[in-house]
């Protein structure tokens, strides 16, 4: 009992002292009190990649000639950091605790448009502030945000704040040129060049652990400046003629200030972010609503399913006399079909491996984010997840390719492990490389770094594609799949079949409900991507993740049972593009999203739109696919192992 209790007592403790990576909170002070161990004074603000609704195309902060700290060294980024294009970077911010300040200057840009560099600098601003792009600052890990009102009173607070704006040469203010009515230059850029910073912390109490930060807020400003060199933080808002020429200045400013908030804790100091986002409400509601629908249409089927096989069973069962047995109708006349092995089982076998591979690399995911490991606040770590067990993977893909293989009848093993390891995962590169050469042409912050394509082809040959031969090796050492029924020497006839037991009407339809209990999550998930939303509800995408499984399995068992009915015994492709076609819908639903809820601009930004989609849909399309496969083969196996053949 002892042992028991100091066992407990152990465990307690170091669960009290577990934090997640990156995540631990960190003691702030005031400078010459930092008698607290491990407390700081100075605050430091990073600076990431600014990005845009109106543009894929996201580029580093110092593209913008914005005032940069050249001497810090900038934090190492992850996987996942890098390949969304996220560069965080040191900046000349920089304040002390609870010591308030007020226009300080940061520094002070000129530009002479008789100098090209200088006006391929400002045409660059000019462009940024056209397509509204937005900077990403973050203070304690934490994202520096932009709180304003919107309709019916409610708070609206954006982890990004605007470079500047455009009024057009009819007067009409573009985006955020709306929140001040100074801004009515005809033709003019207005630049957000003085920040006004407000850090809210909480007294920690009972424990002598200094402060700690809760919100950083900020407030964009443009401010004329007389004198340049010596701001004041006085005059009218700093505006840019668009056909201006001549020399330029713009001076950037910054005021903190600090402010004790005894209600928030900094465990849920992200809640006043998330509470904010627009359609959380809706999305409360619209799943509830799926989830009832969803589960309503499973019972159905299920329902159906149980009952009418168990009436075909037991009169299959029931049959004891020659003639009887001779007047077999129904799915028993196919029993000497059913397991024939399907055309192209090469091809169908290397798509199941890697739709295996990917499933089971998205619960794995979907299962850690809802444990909290990937939040938003970890930073890129839900890609890194992802794309390191996807390359660990490699083993179930090889196996269960080979296996259904060597099942079909397949001899051409080393074929089968070469494109096991190498299509699927070989177009996916290939697409990425084409949108990396884009976005490398565009100098966008997006484009991954040589070394790093280095490195993921390296974890593909020198990791994926070694334990993908490996799992290839046991699949194929492996007897092949038995079959509980015979095959015959000689093809079945298939009768004539009506419209509705045609192979491509079935497999249109069979898309309809998985695509249906997930078209709303998918809004969200594409809403975080391109619209830089953040996305936090795993838990409510775990759950549709299982109901997708579900619905998919169930669609295409049903399905099945129709044709086979029908005597139409090819089924294992059938399976698999039933489910599959979900991702002709998703497909579709994306193009929609392009056109009636972005406002993309730009021929590059919408090959990559589509680029990066088509990426999507073909996961998407593996993914639901093998489901479906798997679904029928179990059913196809249960069903005629139970009923008696002669």
């Amino acid at each position: 009992m002892l042992r028991w209790l100091l066992g407990a007592a152990l465990l307690a403790r170091a669960v009290s002292g577990f934090y997640l990576p990156g995540l631990a909170p960190v003691s702030f002070c005031e400078p010459g009190k930092e008698q607290v161990p491990d407390c700081k004074s100075v605050i430091e603000l990073f600076v990431n990649r600014l990005d845009s609704v109106e543009s894929v195309l996201p580029y580093e902060y110092t593209a913008f000639d914005f005032c940069s700290e050249k001497t810090m060294k900038r934090p190492s980024e992850n996987l996942g950091q890098v390949l969304f294009g996220e560069r965080i970077e040191p900046s000349p911010y920089k304040f002390e605790f609870k010591k308030p300040a007020v226009c300080q200057k940061v520094c002070t840009r000129t530009y002479d448009t008789n100098n090209p560099s200088d006006k391929a600098k400002l045409d660059f601003l000019k462009k940024g502030m056209l397509l509204n792009y937005q900077h990403h600052w973050i203070v304690d890990n934490m994202p520096v945000t932009w709180c304003y009102d919107v309709e019916d009173g409610q708070k609206f607070c954006n982890p990004g704040f605007p470079i500047g704006c455009y009024v057009t040469e009819a007067r009409r203010p573009k985006d955020a040129c709306v929140v001040n009515s100074n801004f009515n230059e005809d033709d003019a850029f207005y630049i957000f060049n003085h920040v006004d910073i407000t850090i809210h912390y909480h007294v920690v109490e009972h424990e002598q652990l200094g402060a700690r930060l809760v919100a950083a807020k900020i407030e964009p400003k443009s401010y004329e400046n007389p004198n340049d060199d010596s701001p004041d933080c006085s005059g009218g808002p700093k505006f840019l003629k668009n056909k201006h020429t001549g020399v330029f200045k713009i001076p950037y400013t910054y005021s903190v200030n600090f402010v004790e908030d005894k209600n928030i804790r900094w465990a849920s100091r992200w809640d006043y972010i998330l509470e904010s986002m627009p359609h959380t409400n809706i999305q409360w509601f619209s799943i509830m609503n799926s989830l009832v629908i969803v589960l309503f249409l499973s019972g159905m089927v299920a329902m159906i399913m149980l009952r009418t096989l168990h009436k075909d069973i037991a009169r299959y069962n029931q049959m004891d006399s020659v003639e009887d047995a001779q007047e077999e109708f129904g799915w028993k006349l196919v029993h000497g079909d059913v397991f024939r092995p399907p055309r192209k089982g090469m091809l169908l076998s290397v798509f199941l491996g890697s739709g295996t591979q990917i499933f089971i690399m998205t619960f794995v995911t979907l299962f850690f984010a809802c444990l909290g490991f990937l939040s938003p606040a970890n930073r890129g770590a839900l890609m890194t997840c992802a794309v390191v067990l996807w390359v660990l993977l490699g083993t179930p893909a090889g196996y269960v390719a080979a296996r259904l293989y060597k099942s079909f009848g397949g001899e051409k093993w080393k074929t089968n492990v070469l494109l096991t390891a190498f299509l699927c995962p070989g177009v996916v590169f290939a697409d990425f490389f084409v949108m990396n050469l884009i976005l490398w042409g565009e100098g966008s912050s997006a484009a991954m770094p040589f070394g790093t394509l280095v490195a993921i082809l390296a974890l593909w040959f020198c990791i994926s594609v070694p334990l993908t031969f490996i799992g290839a090796y046991f699949g194929f050492k492996k007897t092949g799949i038995e079959h509980p029924v015979r095959t015959n020497q000689i093809p079945r006839q298939i009768p004539q079949q009506s419209f509705y037991t045609k192979p491509f009407p079935g497999i249109v339809m069979g898309g309809i409900l998985p695509f249906g209990c997930i078209f709303i999550q998918l809004f969200f998930i594409l809403n975080s991507i391109w619209s830089h939303q953040m996305y936090y509800m795993f838990g409510f995408l775990f759950l549709v993740f299982i109901i997708l499984v579900i619905t998919c399995s169930e669609a295409t068992i049903l399905l099945c049972y129709f044709h086979l009915c029908a005597e139409d015994y090819h089924w294992q492709w059938r399976s698999f593009l039933t489910s599959g076609f979900t991702a002709v819908y998703f497909l579709v639903y994306a193009i929609h999203y392009f056109f009636s809820k972005l406002q993309i601009t730009g021929l590059a930004s919408t090959i990559l739109y589509f680029g990066y989609t088509m990426i999507m849909a073909l996961i998407f399309f593996l993914f639901t696919g093998t489901i479906g496969f798997f679904a029928c083969f179990w059913f196809v196996t249960k069903i005629y192992s139970v009923v008696k053949v002669d």
